[in-house]
C-alpha cells in the first residue's frame, strides 16, 4: 500500500446515484480482484473505500454510488483532477482456490468487483457464470462491461421488474457449482453463504484508515479476530461466523 496522486481521465454517470471514475497513474501494485483504493475528499477528514472494478498497470476504474455528502462530492469531480488515495488496499479474490465448477455472485454495487473478478478469470481462459441482483429496475446497473467479455449474467429483481423475481439465491438453484465468489450486502452474503459448498466472501464495512492501524472494522471469524480492511475484505467461507 502507497499514497498516490491519481489524475481522473473520465467520470460518467451510469445510473441514477452511480458513477463510473477512471484514474491513471502508477497501478501496477494492483494485484487482484477485490482490492479497494481509499480515496481523500477534501472537506473531510475520513477517506472514502471504494473496490476497484478494472484495472492495468497504469489506469484503475471504479463506481460508486452516492450515499452521502462525501460520495455527492466525488461525484462532483472533473476530468483532470488530481486525486489522493491509497493504494492498493485489501486482500483480493484468489482464483487458484475457485474449484472446478464456480460461480460469481453480486448484489447491488457488489458487481463492480465481480466483473474485476470475472474479467480476470476470462483472461485465464475460463468463463464464469455470474449472477446479479437488484432490488428492482431502477437499481440495476448497465451490464455492457460483462457483454464485452463474452458473459450475459443472470439478473434478478425483487419485484420481478427486470430478468428473474427474486434473489441471488433463488437464481443459485438453478446452477451446479462447487465454489462461490460473493460480493454485496451481508445479508445477501450470508444467504448466498448457506448455500455455497465453499466460496470466498467480500465484505463491505464502515472504515476508518482503511490498512488495519484503527482496528475499527474488526470483526470475529474462527481463526480469531480480522480486520475487514486489512485481512479482508476477502475472507472464505470456513472462517466467517455469523
Amino acid at each position: 500500500m502507497k499514497r498516490q496522486y491519481l489524475v481522473i481521465e473520465s467520470i460518467r454517470r451510469l445510473k441514477n446515484d452511480v458513477y463510473y471514475m477512471t484514474f491513471t497513474g502508477d497501478c501496477h501494485e494492483v494485484s487482484a480482484p477485490g482490492q479497494f483504493i481509499n480515496i481523500k475528499v477534501g472537506g473531510f477528514y475520513l477517506r472514502r473505500p471504494i473496490s476497484i472494478c478494472d484495472y492495468d498497470i497504469g489506469h484503475i476504474s471504479i463506481a460508486f454510488k452516492v450515499v452521502g455528502a462525501g460520495t455527492q462530492k466525488m461525484a462532483l469531480a472533473e476530468k483532470g483532477d488530481l486525486v489522493d488515495v491509497l493504494i492498493p488496499l485489501g486482500n483480493g479474490f484468489d482464483v487458484s482456490k475457485g474449484g472446478r465448477n464456480p460461480i460469481l455472485v453480486a448484489g447491488g454495487i457488489g458487481v463492480p468487483p465481480i466483473y474485476c473478478l470475472a474479467k480476470d478469470m476470462v483472461g485465464r481462459g475460463e468463463k464464469p457464470r455470474v449472477i446479479c441482483g437488484f432490488n428492482n429496475a431502477d437499481d440495476v446497473l448497465p451490464m455492457t462491461k460483462f457483454n464485452e467479455i463474452g458473459i450475459d449474467p443472470t439478473i434478478t429483481t425483487m419485484d420481478g421488474s427486470v430478468g428473474m423475481k427474486g434473489l441471488v439465491t433463488d437464481a443459485m438453484y438453478d446452477e451446479q457449482y462447487d465454489y462461490v465468489y460473493a460480493c454485496g450486502p451481508e445479508p445477501m452474503l450470508k444467504a448466498v453463504w448457506s448455500l455455497a459448498p465453499d466460496g470466498q466472501f467480500s465484505f463491505e464495512a464502515r472504515m476508518a484508515c482503511g490498512f488495519g492501524a484503527c482496528m475499527g472494522c474488526s470483526c470475529k471469524t474462527k481463526y480469531g479476530s480480522k480486520r475487514i480492511c486489512k485481512d479482508g475484505p476477502v475472507l472464505y467461507r470456513e472462517e466467517i461466523i455469523w
